[in-house]
Formats: structure tokens, sequence, C-alpha cells
């Protein structure tokens, strides 16, 4: 493990003495965060795809002209397969265009109206070759509460104020000219506490970093397995209430802390580099000769609690509500099992192939297949039930978010908010 930089501690970080009604809006901001009002980053702010809460519509239309339970529908104005991040008001997107998808683009929706509050261009400053179904927008955004930070495939990490103001700008090829391949990238990066986790991992020069959110310095940079890998970071909390990283790759998992990036605990028998973990009930649940299920050790370590072969994951990352486990199979195969001990409960067949990451709340999952088609499941009986088919009719390969009671996802032409009217 490398260390590029080992600041002081920053000024977040040194007691304050707080006053009660600064202490009252807080508590209501982390309210609202519960509550499932913010999504803010891939699958959540907690990298679950849950909204506990929320009270989603079952159906919708759109592309045919009609409304129903749509909520507004907007124009993109390049490429994508980010997901969109809520943060209070503003619905926010990235995406690619020009003939080189180096242009890159962060835009701003009012979430109610779905008017255009801002938008910022910025050039790519690192290679733009991707396949031709992903794109340079590729990497979900993220933010937190007070900043938004957007990566993209050719390793520009931008980082806006609310108000779309340019606060910093990291070219990371610039930094590490050998970070890429010829595929694309796609690993979404994530907040914890003051640090944006950024995995940067290729055949190459293959790292994970840790940038100051204020100034966008690499607090700890660490050495990577050299293999394209597509997964993004998972957080957990150990025994205690601190949050840790997972980081996944064709090597296993590597539990870090945040802050420093120092190995918390590891687990090398190999994982997938396209779905990404979950963590549900105490649990790491990995792509890995299936489903493995990983229980962190007070003494350090992680043990097997068990193992599943059948229930491999296609492309969509696995999902998990209260005691039951979600895994999509390249099929289209919907397989519900024990997030405890890996028993297969039911399956259900839906119709595919499916890029996206299901998303969930309640007793719903919402699954978007690569043609457009939203298929809505009741996963609360003995058996998955079908709800309803909605279909927009255009490629959707990103994962949707879910906040204020609504979905909100994209495909490279457009952005939908969906809610029950």
């Amino acid at each position: 493990m490398s260390h590029v930089e080992s600041p002081d501690t920053p000024l977040c970080n040194r007691p304050v003495r707080v006053p009660l009604l600064s202490r009252l809006v807080a508590g209501a901001c982390l309210l609202s965060c519960l509550t499932g009002a913010d999504w803010l980053q891939f699958r959540g702010n907690d990298v679950t795809g849950i909204a506990r809460d929320a009270k989603l519509p079952t159906n919708w239309s759109g592309a045919d002209g009609k409304t129903e339970n749509v909520a507004w529908k907007k124009e993109l104005p390049g490429r994508g397969l980010s997901s969109p991040i809520v943060i209070g008001n503003k619905v926010v997107v990235t995406a690619s265009s020009g003939f080189n998808q180096d242009r890159l683009h962060v835009l701003c929706f009012d979430q109610a109206s779905g008017q255009q509050q801002w938008e910022r261009q910025y050039w790519a400053t690192g290679r733009t070759m991707t396949h031709p179904k992903t794109n340079v927008a590729s990497s979900t955004p993220a933010s937190d509460g007070k900043r938004i930070f957007a990566q993209y495939s050719s390793n520009d990490v931008v980082c806006l104020d609310l108000n779309g103001d340019l606060l910093w700008y990291r070219g990371l090829t610039h930094d590490f000219p050998n970070a890429s391949n010829s595929l694309g990238m796609a690993s979404s990066p994530v907040v914890v506490g003051d640090t944006l986790i950024c995995q940067v991992e290729n055949d190459a020069d293959s790292f994970a970093t840790g940038l100051d959110v204020t100034t966008g310095k690499s607090r700890w940079k660490i050495v990577r397995p050299k293999r394209a890998n597509w997964t993004s970071p998972v957080i957990m909390k150990d025994e205690t209430g601190r949050q840790i990283a997972i980081l996944q790759s064709s090597a296993g998992l590597e539990a870090i802390d945040p802050h420093s990036g120092s190995r918390i605990w590891d687990y090398s028998n190999g994982a997938s580099t396209i779905p990404s973990s979950v963590v549900a009930q105490g649990l790491v649940l990995v792509p890995s000769h299936g489903i493995t299920a990983l229980r962190p050790k007070k003494e350090g370590g992680a043990e097997s609690a068990w193992n599943d072969g059948k229930l491999n994951p296609g492309t969509a990352s696995p999902i998990a509500i209260g005691d039951k486990l979600f895994v999509l199979n390249n099929a289209g195969v919907l397989n519900c099992a024990e997030v405890g001990t890996g028993n297969l409960a039911w399956r259900l067949r839906l119709k595919g192939p499916f890029t996206a990451t299901p998303v969930g709340a309640g007793n719903l999952l919402v699954f978007f297949n690569e043609a457009g088609l939203g298929q809505v499941v009741d996963v609360s009986g003995p058996e998955g039930k079908l709800v309803s088919e909605n279909d927009l009719k255009e490629t959707i390969l990103g994962t949707p978010a879910i906040a204020n009671n609504a979905i909100y996802v994209r495909s490279d032409q457009h952005l939908w908010k969906l809610a029950n009217r």
C-alpha cells in the first residue's frame, strides 16, 4: 500500500461546540436522508439499492404520448449509463457528447417540476475510448449533501457545489497516464465521511484512491489487482459502528478504513468484476463462485457463512430486502434466497436482457431491461409476483434512483421522473 498524501486532520474533524438550533437542523437533515428523501450515490445513500419507506408507482407510460404517472420527461444532450442522484430538490445526472465523447456534462433538474436549473460542461483530459455499448458517462455521480462529485471513464473527477460552481477538478489520467482500459471505466465513486473513494482498476496502472472532498487531494492510494474491473465500493459498519469501505476485484475483497486506506480485512478467493457486492444483516454478499456470504469477525478478518454456486448473478448486482436476497442471472431468472443461509425460496422469470441493477422500496422491486421495459415485482409472499410491465421504449442500461416516492430513470436520450399522481 502506497500513500500519496497523509494531510493533517481537516477542520471538519475537529471538535466544536454546536448550538442547539444547529443540532436540530442537522437532525432534521439526517432524518430526511433516512426516510429516503435523498439518493446520494449509486444504489442510494447506503449503497443497498433500497429506499425503505418510499411509496412507488407500479404503472406508468410515456413512450406512446400518454403520461400516466410520468411527472416529467426531459431530453439529455448526450449519452450516459450513470444513474441520477437526488439531493434535496435537485436531480443530478451526467452525460458525454461529441464524436469522441470528450465533452463531459453535469446537469441539474428541479425534482418537482423537471425544469433544468443548470448545466456545466468540461473537456475530457483522459482517454475516451469505450466499448460501443457503454460510454464515457458510465459512472454514477455522488454527493455528500453539500457537493457533487462526477467521475467519468476518462478518469476525470469533477467537484461542484449545489449551484454548479466548480470547486476542484482532478484529471487522474494526467497523474497516472497508464490507468485505462480499451472497454472503458465504469466504477462509481462513493462518499464515506470526508473521503471520496474512486476505484481506477485496469490492466496496467490499477489503483484505488481516497480524495479529500474539500480539496480533491489524495489522502491515500493503494495498488489494486491489474485487471479491468467495473465494480463499485460498498459501505458497511463494523461492530463498533465505524463505517468501512469494501473494494471488490477479480482477486476478491479488501475492507479498508475510508480515511486512511489501511486494510482491515480481506477475502482472497476471487470475485466478479461486473456485479458488485451488497451488505445485508451484517453479511457481505459477494458475487464469488455464485454468491458467497462473508461475516466479518471481531478479532479481524472475515469468515464464509455460506456459498451457493447456483446463485450466479449476471450483470445486475444482487439486492436484499429484509431477510431475502435477490439475484438476477443472465437468463433473466430472478432467484430469491434467504440472506442468512442461501437457501433458495423461489424463482421468477423476467423479460431480459438486463444491465441495470434493480432497486426497491417496501415489498416492491423495480427492474428495467435493456429495451426499456420496466417490471415491478412484489416479493412479500411465498412466491414472487409480477405486478406490472411498463415500456418506455428506449434503451435503458443505467440503474434507477428512488427519492421522494418517485423513480428516476435515464436512457441515453431522456431522464424521467415516475411518481403516483
